[in-house]
């Protein structure tokens, strides 16, 4: 099956990929740690699914969002 990329789900490909990308400096970790902690708690679904959104704010911002996002996660699995 040949299916051609559209033009969102390629500015969701590149949003997820900035988002990992800054997500590995601000912990400082490789690309696979954070895809790792990232498939862990869902991270990358919960980008996907809110591209919408979340594309507009500020890199700094989505930073704080993701470490929240985690935290949440986190704390849901440990009870």
């Amino acid at each position: 099956m040949n299916k051609e990329i559209t033009k969102k789900e390629l500015d969701i490909v590149y949003f997820i990929s900035f988002c990992i990308e800054q997500y590995k400096v601000h912990i400082s970790a490789s690309g696979a740690e954070v895809m790792d902690l990232f498939d862990k708690y869902g991270v990358t679904e919960y980008l996907f699914e809110n591209f919408e959104v979340l594309h507009t704010e500020s890199h700094q911002w989505l930073i704080e969002e993701i470490d929240e996002f985690i935290r949440q996660r986190r704390k849901e699995n440990e009870q």
